[in-house]
């Protein structure tokens, strides 16, 4: 015969307060990326061993539509933020989607410089990249039209059109005293990833190779 289980108080009680503390959070509303992201920090410098959930959590708390595109992009979309966004078949039309509210997560293993249209489109910026933590390269970017701030410890995004190879570009940076890593390179357009938070209108930032170049976002390492 079936037994049936003995109640256990002390879980109810625990997810009690667990489902509390969700609504608790829940009405609390929207913030600005940064805001965020110090949040996420300090919770996971409390629980470091508890990392991937806490923020597989953090991702299904995020406000507004989620628009993906591209397989690797959907899966880290899956791990992250749940099955509750919304796919599709061009880069383009997450970012216009975007534009309408939420964020799109978008992969970076596409033929296609989604990114540089960024430098065309100033109400989009990168908020957020997935891997987000700092022994992974990112292998897709989330962008918004919410304004990242600097959270101190940051990835910036920039984006040139330098028909010289990365040693160069590389050193030109290092020359400005920024630290660059090429992260994705197409349509003769290259992707580089600047250590820390890096404004777009830094000096630094002069005289770098190239005729149409920018940052196009930063996102935060956790």
């Amino acid at each position: 015969m079936l037994t049936e289980p003995e109640a256990d108080a002390a879980r109810d009680a625990a997810d009690d307060a667990l489902l509390a503390a969700l609504d608790a959070r829940l009405t609390l509303g929207a913030a600005t990326p940064d805001v965020e992201a110090l949040a996420l920090r300090r919770l996971l410098a409390r629980a470091p061993e508890r990392a991937a959930a806490i923020k597989a959590l953090w991702g299904r708390l995020e406000r507004g539509p989620l628009h993906v595109h591209g397989a690797e992009a959907a899966l880290l979309a899956a791990d992250r933020h749940g099955l509750g966004f919304a796919m599709h078949d061009t880069a383009d039309k997450a970012m216009a989607a975007a534009e309408s509210g939420g964020s799109a997560l978008i992969g970076l293993s596409g033929a296609t410089a989604w990114w540089g249209r960024l430098l065309a489109r100033p109400n989009l910026r990168v908020v957020g990249a997935l891997p987000d933590d700092v022994n992974r390269a990112p292998r897709a970017l989330r962008v918004s039209t919410a304004a990242p701030g600097p959270t101190g410890d940051d990835r910036t995004f920039w984006v040139t059109d330098a028909g010289q190879g990365d040693a160069a570009i590389l050193a030109a940076l290092s020359g400005n005293g920024l630290a660059g890593t090429p992260l994705h390179q197409a349509g003769g357009l290259k992707l580089f990833m600047l250590a820390g938070y890096v404004q777009a209108e830094d000096p630094r930032l002069t005289g770098l190779p190239g005729t149409l170049s920018g940052v196009v976002g930063a996102a935060p390492v956790f």
